[in-house]
């Protein structure tokens, strides 16, 4: 086995496979607001334990996620 092949005898580079990850982004946001109403739900108990972090890292992967739509919907255009 080489570790480094010329680059005639190298075989071309297959085309790149066309993926929609609107999808995967979607399903991403959608566990995220679930989990920040189920945190919600329950917020009493959340602000009494002092985890009122837990509320904030559901917005913040929400945000996030938003931000990853738009971007993978202008790079599609």
């Amino acid at each position: 086995m080489r570790l480094w092949l010329k680059d005639s005898e190298r075989r071309p580079d297959p085309a790149p496979v066309r993926t929609d990850d609107r999808k995967a982004i979607l399903v991403g946001i959608t566990l995220w607001l679930l989990a920040l109403i189920g945190f919600l739900l329950f917020l009493r108990p959340l602000m009494e334990s002092g985890n009122r972090w837990w509320l904030w890292s559901c917005v913040t992967g929400i945000g996030l996620g938003l931000v990853g739509l738009i971007y993978t919907h202008t790079r599609r255009t």
